[in-house]
């Protein structure tokens, strides 16, 4: 028993000896070295405050900047020491308070997020649990618009466990909320994700919602899909389930828009009288008296690959608006294909005169 006691008094001992010798060598070098490495690494300007210890061995950086791409006001790592002796490097609870990101896609699409070297031989690194405090993302699209739109997601607070990087091995269980801005720092939305995902069996649960979100902000992407006219307002609710088992991958959305408002069209004008305007405003017969669309959909493709191109997700959607009309009053879209009638007859009538 006594020669335990001494066992465990000189362990502890040694530890607080490698403690201490490890907090000076980083209290005087530490900053440096991983400047350094962020800038030969990610070929970026870095720049750090601070870099401390905390018992037992977790790593503290606070201050981080890198470039215009990300910056944090805190960073908590804890490296797990034995990890080193299978030739992996393994960081546990990894914790990013008050995190940005800014993302900036150019007119071609390309992302300005550094390309990382081949690594040469670099043992791989492990992450098993990530935490982001009131986390910002701020994503500046140039390739819808020259000046560029710009969305925000602030207050993104999420936590994955049992988490491992790379992706391939993946394994986790993961929520997340966030609120959607716009540039102005107007809220416009909001998001949350929850569920968990395993890329080993390629199996995966979870749930994904969109609340209040305003659609109208966002037309650069969707155009004159909904209809021709212009759209002057509409609130986004969507509900998106994720089921996938030995990598058959299911969505299951509920899309509704509600109180759609339209700009007037003023009699007699070249939108009025197009025809192809007039086709494309059909599609307002999916929406009910009180301008709101109802669709429920399903994607079908595979959880490694997934592949919903824009020109099949658009024909998801218009098969569901079908589906949309057996709810709405026979009365009322009686009357809504009536109306556009007479519209294709007066425009007929206006081009044989």
């Amino acid at each position: 028993m006594k020669k335990l006691i001494k066992i465990l008094i000189w362990g502890i001992l040694v530890f607080l000896v490698i403690f201490i010798s490890a907090s000076v060598y980083i209290a005087f070098n530490g900053r440096q070295l991983v400047v350094d490495q962020i800038e030969k690494n990610l070929k970026m300007k870095a720049v750090l405050d601070k870099i401390s210890l905390s018992m037992p061995f977790s790593v503290h950086l606070t201050g981080l900047e890198i470039g215009d791409l990300f910056k944090a006001e805190k960073i908590s790592i804890s490296p797990n020491i034995f990890s080193l002796f299978p030739g992996k490097i393994v960081l546990g609870n990894l914790k990013l308070v008050n995190p940005e990101i800014t993302l900036i896609q150019s007119p071609d699409g390309k992302l300005n997020l550094p390309e990382l070297g081949g690594g040469g031989g670099a043992p791989p690194v492990l992450i098993t649990g990530l935490t982001v405090e009131n986390g910002k993302i701020r994503f500046i699209d140039k390739k819808v618009s020259d000046e560029g739109l710009e969305t925000v997601l602030s207050g993104v607070n999420a936590r994955i466990s049992r988490v491992m990087m790379p992706l391939t091995s993946l394994n986790a269980d993961f929520n997340l909320d966030a609120q959607v801005l716009s540039a102005e720092n107007r809220k416009i939305g909001s998001l949350s994700l929850r569920g968990w995902i395993d890329f080993r069996s390629k199996d995966m649960d979870a749930q994904f919602k969109i609340k209040d979100l305003d659609a109208v902000y966002f037309q650069p992407y969707y155009g004159d899909f909904l209809s021709e006219r212009q759209l002057l307002s509409a609130d986004l609710n969507l509900d998106s389930t994720f089921k996938a088992k030995n990598n058959d991958l299911n969505v299951d959305t509920d899309f509704k828009l509600s109180g759609l408002v339209y700009a007037p069209v003023e009699p007699g004008t070249e939108q009025e009288l197009s025809i192809f305007k007039l086709k494309k405003q059909a599609l307002d017969i999916f929406t009910d008296k009180k301008g709101n669309l109802s669709l429920e959909f399903n994607v079908d493709t595979k959880l490694d690959k997934p592949e919903i191109g824009g020109d099949k997700l658009k024909k998801i959607i218009l098969a569901a608006a079908a589906k949309n009309l057996i709810n709405q009053n026979p009365a009322d879209v009686y009357e809504k294909v009536m109306d556009i009638g007479k519209q294709f007859e007066q425009l007929f009538k206006k081009k044989k005169d």
